[in-house]
């Protein structure tokens, strides 16, 4: 895994969870839905790349 992809992929986790406390502050439960679905493609974009990186 590159460097520059595990900056991205945490990059969008960390700007999920910005949006996910957004949307509580503001009472918008679709700003902190969208919050977690980017942490959570972040999170299998990481994970995708880890495997890929076990394999040979």
């Amino acid at each position: 895994m590159s460097d520059a992809d595990k900056a991205r992929n945490k990059a969008q986790e960390v700007q999920g969870k910005v949006k996910e406390k957004a949307g509580q502050a503001v009472d918008d439960p679709y700003l902190e839905a969208e919050g977690k679905t980017d942490q959570a493609a972040g999170s299998l974009k990481q994970a995708g790349e880890k495997v890929k990186d076990a394999l040979p």
